[in-house]
This record gives C-alpha cells, sequence and structure tokens, in this order.
C-alpha cells in the first residue's frame, strides 16, 4: 500500500495497461495505496502472461484481471479498462503504466483537482521542475518538448505540457462522453485524448510529478514513431480549428485565419517566383516586386498571430462534467 495514501470521497478505478512489463507489474500493483476501489490490469496480448504473473502474486478482492486476445495497443488497453470501470460504478478512472516509472502513492495528488470540481482530467507533468528532468534520457527530454509544441496546436491546450504522460485521470462522466471508437488506440493514445477533450471543451490540469526512471527499455521508439506523432498532429491541428473556428463558432479568427492564411501563401508563393525567374533571366529583382511579396506575408502574418493569441485564449475554463 503507497504511503500516502488518504481515503477520499469518490470511488477510483486504477487502470493498468500491461504489455512486457516484467515482474515490475507486481510492484506497481502492490504499491496502490487504499484510497482505490478498483484495479483492473489489462492483459494487452502480453507475451510475458501478465495476467498469469498477476494472478500468481497478487490476493487483492480490489483486483480484476482483463486479458486481450490479440494486443489492442496501449490506447486500446486503457479504454477497455475506462469500460470496465464504468460497469464498476467508478467516479474517477486512473491510468498507471505497468513498467514503474510512475509513483503510484502520487494518486490522490491527481485525482484532487477531478474529486473537487476543478477540473475534468488531470495528466502528470514530469516538467514542472527541472530538477526532475535530470533523471530523463536526453533523448525523450528533446522528444518530449517537440511533441508538446505539436500537442499545443492539435489540441488546444496551450497551458499543458508533457503530453505523452501516461499517468492520468478522468472523471468518469467525461470519458462516457467521448468517442471511445474514434480515439487513436496506439501510442498517439494521450495526444488524441487531449483533442477530443478540447472538442468536448473539458478542463484539463497538470499535476507536477517526478520522473522514475531506473534503466528499463521504453517502449516508445522515437525515431520509428515520430513521423506518425506528427502527421496525426497534424490531422488534428486542421480538424480542430475547422470545427472550433468554422462548424462550431465564428469570431475574430476565423476572419483572420480566413485572409491571414491566403495573404502569407500569395506573398510567399510571389516572392519566391519572382526571384526565381529574376535569377534565370539575370535581372535584378524590383522594388515593386519586393514590396508586393512582402507587405501580404507581414499583414498575412500579423492576422495570423492575432488567430493564434485568440486560440491560446480559449483554453477551457469551466469543467463539464457536472452537467453531463
Amino acid at each position: 500500500m503507497g504511503t500516502e495514501a488518504i481515503k477520499i470521497s469518490g470511488r477510483i478505478a486504477v487502470i493498468v495497461p500491461c504489455y512486457k512489463p516484467g515482474g515490475r507489474v507486481v510492484d506497481v500493483v502492490r504499491s496502490i495505496g487504499s484510497e482505490v476501489d478498483f484495479i483492473i490490469c489489462v492483459d494487452d496480448a502480453c507475451p510475458q502472461g501478465s495476467a498469469d504473473l498477476l494472478e500468481q502474486n497478487i490476493k487483492d478482492t480490489r483486483l480484476h484481471i482483463i486479458r486481450h486476445s490479440k494486443n489492442c495497443g496501449v490506447g486500446g488497453a486503457t479504454m477497455t479498462g475506462w469500460k470496465k470501470g464504468l460497469e464498476l460504478g467508478a467516479d474517477i478512472l486512473v491510468k498507471v503504466d505497468a513498467d514503474g516509472q510512475m509513483d503510484a502513492t502520487k494518486i490522490s495528488a491527481l485525482v484532487r483537482p477531478l474529486l473537487d470540481g476543478s477540473g475534468d482530467y488531470a495528466k502528470g507533468n514530469r516538467f514542472y521542475d527541472p530538477a526532475g528532468t535530470r533523471a530523463m534520457p536526453p533523448l525523450r527530454l528533446f522528444g518530449n518538448a517537440v511533441l508538446s509544441f505539436l500537442t499545443k496546436l492539435s489540441s488546444g491546450y496551450w497551458d499543458v505540457f508533457d503530453p505523452t504522460n501516461g499517468f492520468t485521470a478522468i472523471e468518469a462522466r467525461v470519458v462516457a462522453h467521448l468517442p471511445l471508437d474514434r480515439i487513436d488506440a496506439r501510442y498517439f493514445f494521450e495526444s488524441d485524448v487531449l483533442f477530443r477533450l478540447y472538442l468536448a471543451r473539458a478542463v484539463v490540469i497538470d499535476v507536477p510529478m517526478e520522473a522514475h526512471y531506473q534503466g528499463e527499455p521504453s517502449q516508445l521508439d522515437p525515431l520509428r514513431v515520430a513521423p506518425g506523432f506528427f502527421g496525426k498532429n497534424v490531422k488534428n491541428i486542421f480538424k480542430r480549428t475547422l470545427y472550433t473556428y468554422f462548424l462550431r463558432d465564428f469570431r475574430p479568427a476565423s476572419l483572420n485565419l480566413i485572409f491571414g492564411l491566403p495573404l502569407m501563401i500569395f506573398g510567399l508563393v510571389y516572392g519566391a517566383h519572382s526571384w526565381i525567374a529574376n535569377a534565370f533571366s539575370g535581372h535584378l529583382t524590383s522594388a515593386g516586386q519586393v514590396m508586393i511579396a512582402a507587405l501580404p506575408i507581414i499583414l498575412g502574418m500579423q492576422m495570423v498571430l492575432a488567430a493564434l493569441n485568440e486560440d491560446i485564449a480559449n483554453v477551457p475554463k469551466r469543467p463539464i462534467h457536472p452537467f453531463l
């Protein structure tokens, strides 16, 4: 049991997706404190037999084990756990990875913003204290920084960081409101959940957490998943922009995007064409050509920055779960 466990109101279910965690999953489950009502471990077709390992070593009446016949990915396993948590009547659904990188004694701190009504979804942030990132491998540090910026653009949550952090808690009523069949089931899961939460106008809270690395291998290969992450984030940027500023609402940011983007594109295309044509013909680019290219770029950039500033101010601020 966690040393900081304090019983708080609300039924809490912890979901532990299991895929190649080794014996660490047993220690993770044992570290979950008494504030938790249900422990749902999803064996995601784990070749190491996580379900069998838990059945042999854990004697806890709170434990529920689900076996996937085929691997569904960390997101698919988590959503299976979410559904089971809803069936059990949980109010808060917490996700804890099985690799031991998350401190289960911090569950009370993670769920507190949801229980006091200030948020709909809480997630860990390993970057809150710079000193806490010293143990983080440099490649993970750099990758998280890049992904965080991309996810800010795609999700609209400009006030949160560390989007791939899997230590999360979500209000059960919000889960029931999400289109689970359209959420990415693989490593893009956490980022895609943020995108879906924004469309629902849910409030997301960052909770400072320390990173725990003990030399364990990561299942996430940054070089392998980077192209997919980039493409999916770009797709979500366009989808969120279209839905937020053109389908759901029409506001000053909409006008700034309508006029600003074409002006920038015109200026860039015209400027590039003029420069290339003059370079091949041996003529100097005239002041008029420079101005025709520069003015639309400058004006368009100002309009796009104004739209971006409005988007930053448009982060959801009122929790939705009391109204669901």
